[in-house]
């Protein structure tokens, strides 16, 4: 699709990155399930393994189903490109690690969905590298924590689990000011409600699993690059601006421009990372992403049905969903949001962990699930589950403290999810 730019958001979910299979005529994108690909010649093979030709080697690294997955995502957020791989986690990983290196940090919003915490405070220093959490909503603290050291910054557009609506343009000034690049986790908001590269952002990255999927199938994710950053305006990044030894000193950006931190996450990343996306979860995934604003707009309409109900309920201490005009980010969620601010939020049981628990037990169409995104609703009780690992002032900082759970809401009818809500509540609050 030459024209891509020309095509409404509609139009290009179902076919960015995709024509009919040259081979067979197939409409729709076939799995690829090989791992290895015939070269043409000896010339050939050299031109693919120099980075002189773009092409397919080998699964780890490149194919062809999850590259069109590939050049769908980063057309719908507005990128240059992007690389998909493994899972969201893995995503996180493939973002920072062409920035970081020993003694650098990362600046981390303090509400970040609870694996993401323990990734950023625990696992990544076993790579040296470190991370400084910091309220987002406090621009000076942001601008303070950021160091010599710092390489990156990283937020969610929408928050998880709270539903809390970041400032990304404001963020996005800031880090330039700075010279490092945003990372924004678009997950919960999708590129239907939110485009972090329009609000400048250097790179997006998505738990590809939860809403772009949307059926609970497959995990994935994805980093897809804006390809407008620097790389080389200083020392900061040598990994995309130095001479990288494996490729016989070639320079990243000198050599791809604005594609050089997709190239190095392909070349390199995958290469010796192994973080492969599968070509039947890319190809899933695809098919959920055909119908994503669609599904987006039930999620947004669902979400704020049943949100206004549970505000209004005496067994609720308070909601968190952005919707909502009781909200301290309903006037931002309004400016930065305009089509709805997703599926996902929390609300406090009055009764606190005891009644929590035995709320997610009585449910009978929400399914107890450390998921989101999916066209069912599901709910988890944070404390106990994805954020266990937290200390309980890092849990209230996230948004998921004991009292709390958080509920993605699918795509059931309204009234019926207020219903199972009503009796789970009944039960759970005596």
């Amino acid at each position: 699709m030459s024209d891509a730019p020309a095509y409404g958001f509609d139009t290009l979910q179902i076919h960015a990155g995709a024509k009919p299979d040259p081979a067979t005529g197939a409409r729709q994108t076939p799995i690829y399930q090989t791992t290895g690909y015939v070269f043409r010649d000896a010339d050939h093979a050299a031109a693919l393994f120099n980075l002189q030709e773009v092409g397919f080697i080998y699964s780890r690294l490149t194919n062809p189903t999850v590259a069109v997955l590939q050049e769908r995502l980063a057309t719908l957020e507005g990128g240059v490109g992007a690389v998909c791989c493994s899972s969201g986690h893995a995503a996180q990983i493939m973002a920072l690690f062409p920035l970081m290196a020993p003694g650098c940090n990362v600046i981390a919003s303090t509400r970040l969905y609870g694996g993401t915490v323990t990734q950023f405070s625990q696992t990544i220093k076993r790579f040296g590298w470190s991370a400084k959490f910091v309220d987002t909503d406090d621009l000076a603290a942001v601008a303070a924590a950021i160091d010599e050291n710092t390489r990156a910054v990283f937020c969610e557009s929408i928050a998880n689990p709270g539903g809390y609506v970041t400032d990304v343009r404001a963020i996005a000034d800031l880090a330039d000011a700075a010279g490092v690049p945003l990372i924004v986790d678009n997950t919960t908001a999708t590129p239907y409600l939110c485009n972090p590269i329009a609000q400048g952002a250097t790179l997006v990255v998505h738990s590809t699993t939860k809403y772009l999927t949307g059926n609970g199938t497959v995990t994935g994710g994805a980093v897809i690059d804006s390809g407008k950053f620097d790389w080389s305006a200083s020392d900061k990044f040598p990994s995309l601006s130095a001479p990288e030894p494996a490729y016989h000193g070639l320079k990243f950006h000198e050599t791809f421009g604005g594609l050089a931190f997709t190239f190095h996450g392909i070349a390199i990343g995958l290469r010796d990372l192994g973080m492969t996306m599968n070509p039947q979860a890319a190809h899933y995934t695809l098919m959920g992403v055909e119908t994503l604003s669609l599904r987006m707009q039930r999620h947004c309409e669902n979400a704020i049905t049943v949100a206004s109900w549970l505000e209004q309920d005496d067994r609720v201490d308070y909601v968190t969903y952005a919707g909502l005009e009781s909200s301290p980010y309903y006037e931002r969620a309004q400016k930065c949001f305009p089509k709805g601010t997703s599926g996902l939020f929390t609300f406090a049981v009055k009764g606190g962990y005891d009644a929590c628990i035995k709320l997610v037990d009585s449910l009978e169409i929400f399914s107890h699930v450390a998921n989101l995104g999916d066209t069912r609703s599901l709910i988890i009780h944070s404390a106990s589950t994805t954020h266990r690992q937290l200390s309980p002032e890092q849990q209230e900082a996230a948004g998921a403290g004991a009292n709390v759970v958080r509920i993605s809401i699918g795509l059931e009818d309204s009234a019926d999810l207020i219903r199972d809500l009503d009796q789970a509540l009944t039960k759970a609050c005596g």
